[in-house]
């Protein structure tokens, strides 16, 4: 299927690995030009040095926690692609406890991590996506904003805040023809999965690899998702087949969350 996507300009954060390098391959594969950012410049150069398709992305180098960073990245695109049509909000998960883990430093650096750096891309890409009539905007966050996870009280409360963000949003910019939307990943094959399985591991005693056996075995679908597999969501709603689709918050979870709304 032809998505309508070729030389359309895309940001994917934080894409050197996971979930965000699946979906900056997703987007060259349609013919996207794509930029990725990442605080370590060797992982992006790593990820993608053998680039199997025409165009070549473009690489940042970005912590997303700091505002001058984002600016930058933001102005680098800008003077490189003339402006963003697609940007997918992307971060590492924050570090995993419980109320009694987490002090006052931890709450901030995952306030600006997960909620407060996709409110600045957002809020620094938007401006071009109005003169164009055309933006598409697209959160990574995870299941947990449809059902909270043990042990991950920052991503739980920070993740929700941001789908409770995109949604205030969408209604003000639908008229410009920009949709916002959220992808809700289960348990997928990436590394934070395997860090949480080896913080899982450390307290129970078992293997990493019982872990993440027991997470498939909750799936009704009795496996782990592929990063490729969310990358194929996210095009989708990058797309113009996608157009009528607004702040909405869409799960890929191979059936784990039972609620039906």
């Amino acid at each position: 299927m032809d998505f309508g996507l070729k030389g359309k300009n895309a940001l994917v954060v934080a894409s050197s690995k996971g979930i965000g390098r699946a979906v900056a391959e997703g987007l060259l594969r349609e013919g996207c030009n794509v930029a990725v950012c990442s605080r370590s410049r060797e992982n992006l150069e790593n990820s993608f040095k053998e680039n199997r398709y025409n165009n070549n992305p473009l690489l940042i180098t970005c912590d997303i926690n700091k505002v001058e960073n984002i600016a930058d990245a933001v102005k680098t695109i800008e003077d490189s692609f003339g402006g963003i049509d697609i940007l997918v909000n992307n971060c590492g998960g924050p570090a995993p406890g419980n109320m009694d883990d987490i002090d006052d430093n931890k709450w901030r650096y995952a306030y600006e991590q997960v909620l407060m750096s996709a409110i600045r891309f957002t809020r620094l890409a938007i401006p071009k996506m109005k003169g164009n009539k055309w933006g598409r905007i697209i959160n990574i966050t995870s299941i947990s904003v449809k059902q909270p996870i043990d042990n991950l009280l920052l991503s739980n409360t920070f993740r929700s805040g941001l789908i409770a963000f995109a949604k205030s949003l969408s209604n003000e910019v639908a008229k410009y023809n920009i949709t916002i939307n959220n992808v809700a990943p289960g348990y997928t094959l990436t590394s934070r999965l395997n860090e949480l399985a080896l913080s899982e591991s450390k307290k129970t005693g078992k293997s990493q690899e019982d872990v993440l056996n027991s997470m498939a075995e909750k799936i009704p679908m009795q496996r782990l998702a592929q990063p490729d597999e969310i990358a194929a969501l996210v095009t989708f709603l990058a797309s113009d087949k996608a157009g009528y689709i607004t702040g909405t918050t869409i799960q890929i979870d191979g059936g784990l969350i039972k609620s039906t709304y």
